[in-house]
């Protein structure tokens, strides 16, 4: 039987299809979007009395506040252990599978000192997982073995620094790229080849100082951006090149009051909440479709955050602020149109659902039906040691909290069934 061209041309089309494979899920800081919304359904829509049952604890992470990263089959987290940082590999019923050196842990001085230990979270990306120390130490390492792939130092390699609260960053990637922000003169933001480490970029971009937040990727109709946070600005990167395209000065840097919350995007719009005063506080901002220019919607100076995030539902802002409140702004005027009291502290967001713990060790569950926040239950974290800075996680059906020492796994799905309770 003779073969036509076009028998021909359809038949290495779909060989050339059956050979395409879909790039590998990325698994974050604050979620897929790194926008702190979880794509979880079938969670309890009230907590029992004491709160849901907890599966396990993980206890020998040593100091921190760093977040966990969950694959699904999975657990990557980072701890501290006698000055040093190590990346712990746990499996969903809290084992431990390997931990892997990577480098000095944050120990800190003077007043920094008392908040030593493991700041930042995990990013993987199909079999390799990127991880960074409190000094600056980023290594890549092999998720079923821990085995250190390479590794690069922000102030060794790369020219940067390390601040006074320590080197907080969770690293962004995208393909065959992962983007880290050292801080330096020359290589302010840098594009690291996440399978060898090399160099791919380097941009000065604005010459701003290293801020404690994590920058996003975004994808915009004509650009493809990364947005960072600095001490003075949030900017925009061509993500190809590294070209600086466009930058918004941020008011009011102070210590203690530093920029350190990460940026959320949605709906062709920057959200962002400061801890300055007086200063930034909480910002809407306009992207074009091209990154180049930034412009201010509306700022909100008196609503204040540090490090517990925002979150961003039908474009009102949803942010913890002191006084122990919840607090909802209308998006086209940045004013608050609703609150609720619950412990001030970190937020995420999944299942119509907000999940609010508290500097206090509290967890409060928020439902959000109809445009109205309505309380549906609390938790006292007892476990762990030291402060409650860490943001939860929700995977499975399961929310993941750190407390220093220890990780802690509560069934906040429907079909709670705790294997053990405290």
């Amino acid at each position: 039987m003779k073969t036509t061209p076009v028998a021909m041309i359809l038949a290495l089309t779909g060989l050339i299809n059956g050979c395409r494979t879909a790039p590998p899920e990325i698994y974050q800081w604050r979620g897929v979007n790194r926008n702190g919304i979880f794509p979880e359904t079938g969670l309890l829509e009230q907590w029992p009395e004491g709160g849901p049952g907890l599966l396990w604890t993980f206890e020998g992470l040593g100091r921190g506040y760093a977040g966990p990263v969950v694959t699904g089959d999975q657990i990557f987290i980072m701890g501290e252990e006698e000055g040093n940082s190590l990346l712990f590999a746990l499996d969903m019923e809290g084992q431990l599978q390997w931990r892997s050196p990577n480098g000095k842990a944050f120990l800190g001085e003077g007043f920094s000192s008392t908040y030593p230990g493991a700041r930042s979270t995990p990013t993987v990306v199909g079999n390799m997982v990127y991880a960074t120390s409190g000094q600056g130490n980023i290594g890549c390492f092999d998720t079923s073995t821990g085995k250190e792939l390479w590794s690069r130092n922000i102030t060794g390699d790369l020219g940067g620094m390390v601040t006074e609260f320590g080197y907080t960053e969770s690293l962004a990637a995208d393909g065959k790229v992962v983007y880290c922000f050292p801080g330096g003169t020359v290589n302010n933001v840098v594009a690291l080849n996440r399978f060898s480490g090399k160099v791919v970029w380097t941009s000065e971009a604005v010459r701003d100082t290293f801020a404690y937040g994590s920058p996003i990727p975004v994808d915009l109709p004509e650009n493809k951006v990364l947005v960072v946070t600095g001490r003075h600005h949030l900017f925009t990167l061509d993500r190809a090149t590294g070209q600086l395209l466009g930058s918004y000065p941020l008011e009011g840097f102070e210590y203690d009051g530093e920029h350190c919350n990460t940026v959320v995007f949605a709906n062709g719009h920057l959200y962002f909440v400061a801890n300055d005063i007086p200063g930034q506080g909480s910002t809407r901002l306009k992207i074009s479709p091209d990154g180049r220019e930034i412009t201010e919607v509306w700022r909100n100076p008196g609503v204040l955050n540090n490090f517990g995030g925002l979150v961003v539902v039908d474009g009102y802002l949803f942010t913890m602020v002191k006084g122990n409140r919840l607090v909802k702004l209308d998006p086209g005027t940045g004013m608050v149109t609703d609150s609720l009291k619950v412990a001030t502290g970190s937020i995420i967001y999944a299942d119509n659902k907000f999940f609010c713990y508290g500097n206090n060790g509290t967890v409060n569950l928020v439902r959000y039906r109809n445009g109205t926040l309505e309380e549906a239950g609390e938790l006292k974290v007892a476990g762990g040691t030291g402060h409650h800075f860490s943001h939860p996680v929700i995977a499975g059906g399961v929310m993941f909290i750190r407390r220093g020492d220890a990780l802690m796994a509560y069934r906040v799905g429907e079909q709670a069934t705790p294997l053990n309770q405290e």
